[in-house]
């Protein structure tokens, strides 16, 4: 340590500064407030089972894949959950009658269409760009059949015609794919298990050989209900949805400050006449000095400590008891002027060490001008 001018000049401590990426959470953004969406797709039936009839021939209707469309209007819940009303079209062209006693072609088509409820959640995977979502609705629907049936090797003609009306349910899963250059917006793949509840009845003509339970009989004329179960329905769909109040996207990543660098004590020197605990002009520009650092400088204590030197006018016990009151007297003086400069006089700390520690080796009884100091460091 050296004195220069009043000041004790030590060394700065250094370390290598450390910054954080602190990156946000693939907080989930959930559906908030109102949307639509729409969606379309290919729609595949399960061979309906035609039930036993007295005079109509019986079998499962068989179903080439069709086509779906879905429009939906709803609301998320900004916390996964959201609700939507749905309406829902779908058409495919008929195949055959599938039997074991009669082969045949079949022409014609069945329309569906109706109106459902849904609650669906949207699941957190941890990933911007994909948001999985699964969900379920009832319903109300209807369907209408436009079909004839042609024997092969066999005499029979049927014509099926009528709407039938019952209640719906399906189960849906899908994922979300939020459009980054289009806020709110987001691309959807879904599938859908629809399937309304039997049985459904149609009206049928029949006329041909071929009667009730597929027995063979005198070619004639057959009418009546024709019975339907097992409506089971899988559609897989591409589609858009628009959210027109998102939740606002995650903030930006945020740098941590940077660890502050240890700072080492700084130190100042006042300096006194022999026997004196009175401040110079030096000695108080060096105390504005020590003031004006503390304000710019993130401390917690003021550290004001008084020495003398080795003389005094009383030699033994004596005279070290008078140069301890002396070494107070001085540090209190330089805490007063301290205080008069703006510094806080609760973080000033007052310690006097007479003429212990001497920053210039002596002996006994000696007149040294820069043993007779303060030294405030502040901490």
């Amino acid at each position: 340590m050296k004195l220069r001018n009043g000041f004790l000049t030590g060394s700065i401590l250094s370390a290598p500064l450390v910054v954080l990426a602190l990156s946000a959470p693939a907080s989930a953004q959930p559906v908030q407030g109102l949307y639509v969406a729409g969606e379309g797709g290919a729609t595949i039936n399960q061979a309906q089972q035609v039930r036993l009839s007295p005079t109509l021939p019986s079998g499962r209707d068989t179903w080439k894949t069709g086509a779906v469309g879905i429009g939906s209007i709803g609301y998320g819940l900004g916390n996964g959950f959201r609700v939507e009303l749905e309406g829902n079209y779908r058409n495919m062209d008929y195949h055959h009658l599938s039997s074991a006693t009669v082969s045949t072609k079949g022409d014609g088509r069945r329309q569906t269409s109706g109106l459902m409820a849904n609650a669906l959640f949207d699941l957190d995977i941890g990933k911007s760009w994909l948001f999985p979502y699964f969900g379920a609705g009832i319903g109300y629907g209807w369907t209408n059949m436009h079909t004839t049936i042609t024997g092969l090797d066999r005499s029979l003609s049927e014509q099926v015609r009528g709407t039938h009306g019952g209640f719906t349910y399906q189960g849906i899963f899908g994922l979300a794919f939020p459009v980054p250059w289009v806020v709110g917006l987001s691309a959807t793949a879904e599938y859908r298990f629809w399937t309304m509840l039997a049985p459904q009845g149609y009206h049928a003509t029949a006329l041909g050989t071929v009667g009730g339970s597929n027995a063979v009989k005198e070619a004639g004329l057959a009418e009546g209900n024709r019975s339907t179960a097992t409506d089971f329905n899988h559609s897989m769909m591409l589609g858009l949805r628009y959210e027109f109040n998102p939740a606002p996207p995650p903030p930006p990543p945020v740098e941590a400050a940077p660890a502050p660098m240890p700072v080492a004590d700084r130190s100042y020197i006042v300096f006194f006449n022999w026997d004196g605990a009175g401040l110079t002009d030096r000695a108080r520009s060096i105390v504005a000095l020590a003031a004006q650092a503390s304000g710019h400088t993130s401390l917690t204590r003021i550290q004001v400590s008084g020495y003398t030197d080795t003389s005094a006018a009383h030699p033994g016990a004596r005279g070290q008891s008078y140069n301890m009151a002396l070494s107070i007297r001085r540090a209190g003086a330089v805490k007063a002027e301290l205080i008069r400069d703006g510094v806080a006089g609760s973080i000033i700390d007052v310690q006097g060490y007479g003429q212990s520690h001497p920053l210039v080796q002596t002996g006994q009884n000696v007149r040294e001008p820069q043993n007779r100091r303060v030294e405030i460091i502040l901490r």
